[in-house]
């Protein structure tokens, strides 16, 4: 696809796939985002210039966007659940003691090594599997388990 056949499609759809991601999410902003997206993934795939084909795909590719990034958000709210605590009814002597355990906690992840953090962070606050992890960092699923294994002993040693 040439610059001039790209450039055409862009002036042409744009506005046209921002609007489908606009009623699916109620959010300007987040369509705008997905729509360059999947323009800039379109451009980087570099596949020949069939105008129907190629606008049919960019449907896809923004949905397909759209629906990870929702995803996600669904990842980061439902952490955000488990996080948010009610300390209404809490005594401050109980609310000392979560503050405590918190420093404690942030403390000891801080001293993980980076690897060992990111492993432990992609699973538990992410929610990947193992193998996804590996995937996404390119090692094996033994190194995952290995490094998992050391932050989870570490973590319970800095914090028992």
């Amino acid at each position: 696809m040439t610059a001039q056949e790209f450039k055409r499609l862009f002036d042409q759809y744009f506005d046209a796939i921002r609007r489908y991601i606009y009623y699916r999410s109620g959010d300007q902003e987040l369509a705008t985002d997905v729509a360059q997206e999947a323009f800039m993934k379109l451009w980087e795939k570099q596949i020949n210039y069939h105008e129907k084909e190629n606008v049919g795909l960019l449907y896809k590719m923004a949905s397909d966007l759209f629906v990870s990034r929702y995803r996600h958000q669904q990842v980061e709210w439902e952490y955000l659940k488990k996080v948010e605590l009610d300390f209404e009814d809490e005594s401050p002597e109980d609310q000392l003691e979560y503050g405590e355990l918190k420093n404690r906690y942030e403390e000891a992840l801080g001293a993980l090594s980076e690897k060992q953090r990111l492993v432990f962070l992609m699973s538990r606050l992410d929610g990947l599997k193992y193998y996804e992890i590996a995937d996404r960092l390119n090692v094996s699923v033994k190194a995952v388990e290995k490094r998992m294994t050391a932050a989870l002993s570490q973590l319970k040693q800095k914090l028992s």
